[in-house]
């Protein structure tokens, strides 16, 4: 029987009604003691090593979350960490950097009811998330609502509906129906993890990085401020990678960004099939300095993706060629 160990960070999944709205309060035996079932899948333990509503989660948390799986590495087949969903997509998405050609399956999950709910999904996502991690299939994974998504594909598109998590720009890793997982064969294909590469945790993180979404008649004075406060900036363009040249000549400051040696990521408002700049005049002219392609990357993955790379290369051409590289089915080419 797969031994897995149920990591549990707080979460709607683990609130109760305070007082003052929902907050986090089960721990994971607690969880696990509402679901007696999964004892029939696997052998479980339950650790906590955080409460907090997922809203709270943040980079060095995190690692927490990365390091608890390191140091139980060798004594489990698997791990389940129940989150929030708010964040979930970042966390998935941060530990796929850090957990580097991890061996062993890591799925997070979390629930939009609260588990003592009567109406709640957080049972079945987690059986499900126990059923999947026993598979074996190594990498980072998000469960919910059935589904299985790549960890840097899962994107939070919903805010009350039970089908809350979409796969952008990937396909379902598997689907479960009834405690039957059926994998779909073309994401397994993509996502193999080379057996030559050893696993190895690397925490470095740079937090110095903003996002900003473009919005017609911005001001272009913000810019100055992110030159001299942030290592990376993320733009969010418009449409297929459209950065206005004229009037507040947003252009002309990424311009300046890339020369003072921030790393400059464009990618798009649009949450589907991501940039060309080779299409536009707009987006050819942004093309002509060295700007950082985030394809069809959703956003949580980059801003994951750019903290890691920022966090352990210093020269600007690594910075740009680890970003533009496909990783773990985080970008299609």
């Amino acid at each position: 029987m797969k031994k897995i160990l149920l990591i549990a960070t707080g979460g709607t999944i683990a609130s109760t009604e305070s007082g003052d709205g929902l907050a986090p309060s089960f721990d994971a035996d607690q969880m696990l003691e509402m679901i007696p079932e999964i004892k029939e899948i696997c052998e479980i333990t339950g650790k906590l090593i955080m409460n907090v509503d997922s809203t709270n989660m943040d980079p060095d948390m995190m690692v927490t979350i990365a390091e608890t799986i390191d140091n139980h590495y060798e004594e489990y087949d698997g791990f389940v960490v129940t989150h929030g969903t708010d964040t979930m997509g970042y966390t998935s998405a941060v530990l796929t950097y850090i957990l580097q050609n991890i061996k062993k399956p890591v799925v997070l999950t979390g629930s939009q009811v609260a588990i003592s709910a009567m109406y709640t999904d957080a049972k079945q996502n987690i059986s499900d998330a126990v059923r999947f991690a026993t598979e074996g299939m190594p990498g980072v994974f998000v469960a919910f609502d059935g589904k299985i998504i790549n960890g840097t594909r899962a994107k939070k598109v919903r805010s009350r509906s039970m089908d809350a998590f979409e796969s952008l720009n990937f396909p379902y890793v598997a689907q479960i129906k009834l405690g039957k997982i059926t994998f779909n064969q073309e994401s397994i294909q993509r996502l193999q993890v080379d057996p030559a590469k050893p696993y190895r945790m690397n925490t470095n993180l740079c937090k110095d990085v903003m996002v900003l979404k473009l919005f017609t008649g911005m001001k272009t004075d913000i810019f100055d401020f992110l030159k001299q406060n942030y290592g990376g900036v993320i733009i969010e363009s418009f449409g297929i990678g459209g950065v206005p040249n004229q009037g507040e000549n947003i252009l002309e400051k990424v311009k300046e960004l890339v020369e003072a040696g921030v790393a400059v990521v464009i990618t798009t408002q649009c949450v589907e099939e991501g940039i060309d700049l080779g299409i536009y005049e707009v987006g050819k002219e942004l093309a002509k300095h060295p700007v950082i392609y985030a394809g069809d990357m959703n956003l949580e993955a980059i801003v994951a993706k750019l903290m890691w790379t920022l966090g352990n290369f210093n020269n600007l051409d690594d910075v740009k060629y680890f970003m533009e590289t496909p990783f773990f089915g985080d970008l299609n080419k």
